[in-house]
Formats: C-alpha cells, sequence, structure tokens
C-alpha cells in the first residue's frame, strides 16, 4: 500500500517509458508496473543502500524494473524514457535535476513532481520551459504535499487564465479556481501565524502575509 503522497503521483502517471529519479525503495514504480499504467519503468537512486533495497524488492515482487545507480537524469539517455517522476525533495533541487541535463529532458512529455517544499520555483520554471500545470492536488501527510503534473505543450499555459499570475506561482492556479479546502485551511493557518510575529517581522514576512491575504480574498469571489 503506497503512502497518499506516492498515490497521488502514481494517480497522474500513464506512460509506455518512465523514470522515477530518487527512487529509494522503488515503491511507486513497483506499483505503476503492477497496475499497468507503465510498460516499462526505471528506478534511478543515487545512494547504494536504497538502490540495493529497490533491487531486493524487484526480485522479491517478481517485477521488471530497472534499476540504475546514477545522479538524476544523467543515468537516462535521450528518448529513453517520455514520462519522468521526482518525489520527496525541495522545490529547488527537483528544478536543478530537470534543468542540468536538457538532453535528456527535451524528450521527456510529462513529469510528476512532489516536492517536499513550496511548489512555486517549479510552477515559475515550467511556464517558461514549455511545460503546462496540467494538474495539481495538495495531499495530507507529515504537512500537505503538493503534487504537480507537468506536460510538454506549446503556446501560453491555460492553468493561469483567469488567476493572478502571481497568486498563481504561490498557491496553484488549479487549486484556487476549484476553491480547494486544503488550500484555504493552509491558508488560514499561514495568515494566523503571520498576523502573530508582523510588528517585529522583516518586510519579506509583511509581503507574504499580504500575498495570503490577497489569495484568501480570491477565493471568496
Amino acid at each position: 500500500m503506497l503512502e497518499p503522497r506516492l498515490q497521488a503521483v502514481l494517480e497522474y502517471i500513464w506512460a509506455e517509458s518512465h523514470a522515477d529519479i530518487g527512487s529509494d525503495h522503488a515503491y511507486l514504480p513497483l506499483h505503476l508496473l503492477a497496475s499497468g499504467r507503465v510498460q516499462r519503468c526505471i528506478a534511478v537512486e543515487k545512494n547504494l543502500e536504497p538502490l540495493e533495497r529497490a533491487r531486493y524488492n524487484a526480485v522479491r515482487f517478481e517485477m521488471p524494473l530497472e534499476t540504475r545507480h546514477g545522479d538524476g537524469l544523467r543515468a537516462l539517455e535521450p528518448f529513453e524514457v517520455s514520462s519522468l517522476s521526482l518525489c520527496g525533495m525541495g522545490a529547488k533541487t527537483i528544478k536543478g535535476l530537470l534543468e542540468r541535463d536538457p538532453e535528456v529532458l527535451e524528450t521527456v512529455d510529462s513529469v510528476v513532481a512532489q516536492p517536499n517544499d513550496f511548489a512555486e520555483p517549479l510552477r515559475r520554471w515550467a511556464k517558461s520551459n514549455g511545460f503546462w500545470l496540467e494538474r495539481e492536488n495538495l495531499v495530507p501527510g507529515f504537512w500537505d504535499y503538493t503534487v504537480l503534473h507537468l506536460h510538454r505543450k506549446s503556446g501560453a499555459d491555460l492553468a493561469y487564465s483567469g488567476v493572478p499570475l502571481e497568486l498563481g506561482f504561490a498557491f496553484g492556479p488549479h487549486l484556487l479556481r476549484r476553491r480547494d479546502p486544503r488550500l484555504k485551511m493552509a491558508l488560514e493557518r499561514t495568515k494566523t501565524r503571520l498576523e502573530r510575529v508582523i510588528q517585529h517581522a522583516n518586510p519579506r514576512v509583511q509581503r507574504d502575509l499580504r500575498q495570503v491575504q490577497d489569495a484568501l480574498e480570491w477565493l471568496k469571489r
């Protein structure tokens, strides 16, 4: 049984060939193969201990999982996979991995990312690099995890249509548009926390509070 954040990632993936970057014990790619959502799957891990655990699990569950010892997309060849997942890392780390090997990325059509912190850098990166924000979700866990489905398309990303751009980058255009209840609760908590320290806060905190207030006002529309 996958934990909720990885189950949410799984539900965004359908591909003939897929690579899970930073796969840890390979629970996600094994479930992708077992469910028939992918025909071929490569688990990439730069640390040897989880890589060995991934190999053990592939044998244990009799799955044709390919495992590779490597650092991010550098373990892949161009045109080898059409789909990627990157989970459980910081958004800036994920962004760096996507930027670092353009010759591989340019042959990828779909990216599912689950950052462990604010997703804003990934939304900004996607909009500037030919990926539309196809879907997004907030998933409960140790904290609320953001899951983003990025799909390569040309033209302006329609996800941001009708949503203030900076609010969309910060909090998610799909989440804002559908008035996601989990987002609203998160914004309310953040507003309360920032209001407690605003008198002694620096200008960045004041800007953050105004942005949260603007998002809450937009949700009331």
